[in-house]
């Protein structure tokens, strides 16, 4: 079965064929950095002005780069939350246009579910049941998926920040380009995790708050000389890879500690990482260290399949179809699907409020 994905939940357009869930024949990202860059983070607005001039430009390049034309598509897989309104809509609007001029079904997806299915497009592929640790700039969540495709049980989430919007407020106390994430990452690779910033939350829970943190980095920013990005180290200042380092350390910590607290309490083997600040090549390596000090496994995605993409949009609208999935376009099917801004992984199917 040939699915044409389509993503446009927040500030990446994006288009992909898959080929039975599994086969990427295609992944087309159109990036808005440069258009968000000067603020300092997502406009909503003008991510969906962005949305609807490239939407169609991405979904062509799509086809042409998979071989296919759009009446060799079996059916359209589209994020329907949760994400940014308007952004949501753009991808959904089209969605619904082609599935209907091409008697086509269409199954609406669950951004934060298909970050997992990432996981499953490429080898090695994990194997439930699995706890997934889901980390992006909107969304920081513990789940167990006991099958795949199945259910996914929410068993931790962040109670305010998510973790890669923490590091983007870091990065703009510190003066570091949009997006701050990378950037953090790199610098840190260079300090030294000095400053002792809190590990917030660490209470046994499988929740996650990371305002605490982002606050202590303010108040030292406030009170201590930072060496400004891309100046020498003056005598008096603190290193600004220091200051990376010992906030991405906090942070990663968190993290991993709570994932593998929680794979234990789950009886689990199995970990799977995934979102965008699954890029982060020391969650990465922190996490994979202590899964396997633990006799755990981790997987996780190619960076490639770690941002926002429809090839695990597509991905998942494959298993939901075959399994069952209520169509919302297309034969048989009504207008029913419509843009969630949120949804809960654990307590709301793909299709449903």
């Amino acid at each position: 079965m040939i699915i044409l994905g389509i993503e446009t939940s927040c500030d990446e357009t994006a288009a992909a064929v898959v080929a039975d869930g599994s086969q990427v024949l295609s992944s087309v990202i159109s990036s808005q950095v440069e258009a968000h860059g000067p603020y300092g983070g997502v406009v909503p607005e003008l991510a969906s002005r962005q949305h609807l001039e490239n939407i169609l430009p991405v979904v062509e390049l799509a086809l042409v780069e998979a071989g296919l034309g759009l009446d060799q598509v079996d059916a359209l897989a589209v994020t329907r939350g949760p994400g940014l309104m308007g952004a949501l809509l753009v991808g959904l609007s089209l969605a619904k246009a082609l599935a209907l001029g091409l008697n086509k079904p269409l199954v609406g997806v669950d951004h934060v579910q298909a970050h997992v299915a990432a996981a499953f497009l490429e080898p090695p592929y994990p194997q439930p049941p699995l706890i997934a640790l889901i980390v992006s700039g909107g969304h920081t969540s513990l789940v167990r998926l006991e099958a795949w495709p199945g259910e996914f049980q929410l068993l931790g989430r962040t109670l305010d920040d998510a973790a890669g919007e923490a590091f983007d407020k870091v990065g703009k106390l510190l003066g570091l380009a949009y997006p701050a994430g990378p950037v953090i990452d790199r610098l840190a690779a260079s300090g030294t995790d000095i400053l002792n910033f809190p590990r917030p939350m660490m209470d046994g829970s499988f929740n996650f708050s990371f305002s605490g943190l982002k606050t202590a980095v303010l108040n030292y920013v406030k009170t201590h000389r930072i060496q400004e990005p891309g100046r020498d180290l003056e005598e008096g200042q603190t290193s600004l890879a220091d200051v990376c380092a010992s906030f991405q350390e906090a942070a990663v910590e968190v993290l991993v500690k709570k994932t593998i607290s929680c794979a234990k309490d789950q009886k689990v083997d199995n970990i799977v990482l995934a979102g965008g600040v699954a890029a982060n090549g020391r969650l990465r390596q922190l996490l994979k260290q202590e899964a396997e000090r633990a006799g755990m496994e981790l997987i996780a995605p190619s960076l490639a399949l770690c941002t926002d993409n429809a090839a695990m949009v597509a991905s998942l609208g494959f298993h939901l179809l075959e399994s069952g999935a209520k169509l919302e376009t297309g034969p048989g099917s009504d207008w029913g699907l419509d843009a969630v801004s949120r949804l809960n992984i654990g307590q709301a199917g793909p299709n449903h409020e």
